[in-house]
């Protein structure tokens, strides 16, 4: 009989985890634990798939990785002498197989001291099984794990009956893994089964990606918990980066422990490798933490967001130096700015592509922004590379070698934008990171993004979008505050002000006040209606507010509709041109666009999922269309 305690001493570890680097990460674990020992330290606690990451793509097929991790999780379990150590990893069972027909693999929490595994009361496995595996956003946990409810009805089980402490030296320990915790919309509660099965304290450990405001909602939630059930809670979450190809997502960290009073004890700052030593009271009635104050995240978190994530790709890709097209605008402005914050000013290099479009004013904010951020700056004119391209396709007649068929080619004025376009990034920003050793940047937004309002092989290019997880209005905003926390303003004044533009037609002369045909303000928050909103807006409930005269106040916008679209038939005709762009060739160029930076909800790539099937509407969108056209 294992006698109560009153408290235990516990450590968070809230380490970085490098993807796929599953030696590397139990060394430092390694190092953790001795420190931990030195420290008297109890019970220590590492985050979800602490030795191999957990973004990893089909990493998860490969035999070779399986026993690596496997090999290194002995390692940790040889090393938990006299304490206890939880920790996640890969576990498998070579005599089972998965339904892809693979070797069997959980997603784990591993509970080790005296150098053994210590398993669930009851269970025949080792290690905790996690119950409930994401299979939405980013998330793809049930295409590579086998999850404890597929367990519990391959036995003829009743989930519950598997869902049960670890019975460890320092008492019933209640482990779960991330998921398990946000059970809201689940028909099984893992933590309420652990409660009602004698859990003295609760483990979460996580891989949890930072998306904006996450925080608030799971401090809002776990401190409920915890107040509900009259257990503390420990909550243990990774920092670093991990992607799924096109999209890259940041972990913030963010560790704490709730009382049982839904108070909490925060662990170090987000973004950053901390560790958090605490006496864990096991009597529900003692308080020791601090009352939650529920905060939505600043511009400064989203920032530091930004910061972290490019910092790390970068040092993933083995960058050093960038290249970044400066066009006088806002969002190459911001993109300069957060790349001269994480490289400094010797490692980046501005350069401005004036056309016979580009007006003085953008070339001036270009070469002004360069000198507040003290970085190398040239000025390459496209004029006489734009129209050589011209002469040798404008009026070329093509033939077949036989003679039989015959073509003549000519370049439209639209065609000839996007000549210029390319000229810029497939030419000069391409041989300019080769001759700088670097790489050139994507500085497309995500309201842009949304209807591929860029050139697919020009502006489209670059190595990473790091703004492309930022409606417009947003970028601005981040502008801003670059200037705000800087001793200087570094963004030009000019550049904020200034009227959004292209500038590949006199149709889009910024010193005429001619600029981009998207009204941002109302376009931000109608794109993300279409591809943020949890239950995602169609034109058809955008043109139901818009009969109902609700519109502005269901999409949150300050402006009147009316005035920038007079007509019923002229909200149709931009509601349709963007829906259209959106579903069609925005979402090819979406799919050959550069890996994203992931801040929000539906960051476009693995997290907001599409297949090309071109546009469309519903029966009803086309009814309630002929009805307003024909009362018009």
């Amino acid at each position: 009989m294992i006698p109560p305690r009153e408290s235990i001493r516990t450590r968070l570890e809230q380490i970085e985890v490098l993807p796929g680097r599953p030696c590397e990460n139990s060394a430092l674990m390694l190092e953790r634990i001795a420190q931990a020992r030195s420290d008297g330290i109890e019970l220590l606690i590492f985050p979800e798939m602490a030795i191999p990451g957990y973004l990893l793509g089909d990493e998860w097929e490969r035999h070779s990785f399986l026993r690596e991790c496997r090999d290194c999780g002995e390692a940790i379990r040889a090393a938990a002498t006299d304490l206890t150590v939880v920790f996640g990893n890969v576990a498998l069972d070579e005599s089972l197989r998965n339904e892809d027909g693979r070797v069997r693999k959980y997603n784990a929490a591993f509970v080790a001291e005296a150098r053994a595994f210590v398993g669930p009361a009851g269970s025949n496995y080792p290690f905790v099984i996690k119950a409930l595996l994401p299979n939405y956003r980013e998330f793809d946990d049930s295409r590579h794990f086998f999850d404890l409810r597929k367990l519990a009805l391959e036995r003829g089980l009743p989930p519950r009956s598997l869902i049960t402490p670890v019975p460890s030296r320092l008492g019933q320990l209640g482990c779960l893994i991330c998921e398990d915790a946000w059970d809201s919309d689940y028909a099984l509660s893992p933590l309420g089964v652990l409660a009602e099965n004698g859990a003295d304290l609760f483990i979460n450990i996580s891989a949890s990606p930072y998306t904006q405001n996450k925080n608030h909602k799971r401090n809002r939630l776990f401190a409920a918990h915890a107040e509900r059930l009259k257990r503390p809670l420990v909550y243990v979450n990774k920092v670093g980066i991990q992607n799924n190809g096109k999209t890259v997502f940041t972990f913030e960290g963010q560790s704490c422990v709730y009382d049982a009073h839904g108070h909490h004890t925060p662990c170090g700052r987000p973004f950053e490798a901390a560790a958090l030593t605490v006496d864990i009271p096991l009597d529900p009635a003692v308080a020791f933490g601090d009352p939650i104050e529920l905060q939505h995240d600043t511009i400064d978190e989203l920032r530091r967001a930004l910061e972290f994530g490019l910092r790390r790709f970068m040092e993933d890709l083995g960058v050093k130096r960038v290249v970044v097209g400066a066009s006088g605008g806002i969002d190459s402005a911001v993109v300069a700015a957060l790349c001269s914050r994480v490289l400094g000013p010797e490692q980046l290099l501005l350069v401005n592509m004036p056309s016979r479009y580009n007006s003085d004013t953008t070339r001036g904010l270009a070469r002004e922004l360069a000198g507040n951020l003290r970085c190398l700056y040239a000025d390459i004119p496209i004029g006489e590379s734009v129209a050589l391209t011209t002469a040798q396709v404008d009026g070329l007649v093509v033939r077949s070698t036989d003679g039989r068929l015959e073509r003549a080619l000519s370049l439209t004025p639209f065609m000839l934008e996007n000549v210029q376009a390319r000229d810029r990034s497939s030419r000069i920003l391409a041989a300019l990171a080769s001759a700088f050793g670097g790489v050139f940047t994507c500085n497309a937004n995500k309201s842009e993004a949304t209807v591929g309002y860029t050139t697919l092989y020009g502006d489209l290019g670059g190595f990473m979008a790091c703004l492309a997880d930022l409606w417009k209005g947003e970028v601005y905003a981040m502008a801003a505050h670059l200037n705000a926390i800087s001793s200087t303003p570094v963004i030009p004044q000019g550049s904020i002000d200034i009227v959004p533009s292209a500038e590949l037609s006199a149709d889009q002369a910024v010193d005429e006040q001619k600029g981009d045909p998207l009204v941002y303000p109302y376009h931000d928050r109608l794109f993300a209606s279409w591809v943020e909103w949890w239950d995602r807006a169609t034109p058809e409930e955008n043109l139901q507010w818009y009969a109902d005269g609700v519109l502005e106040e269901k999409l949150g916008v300050a402006i009147r509709v009316a005035d920038h679209f007079p007509t019923a038939a002229a909200f149709i005709t931009d509601l349709e041109r963007w829906w259209n762009l959106y579903q069609g060739m925005g979402l090819a160029k979406r799919i050959q666009a550069p890996p994203i930076l992931g801040v929000k909800r539906r960051v476009f790539g693995f997290d907001h999922r599409e297949a090309q099937m071109g546009p469309r509407y519903t029966r009803r969108y086309e009814a309630l269309k002929r009805q307003l056209l024909e009362h018009a």
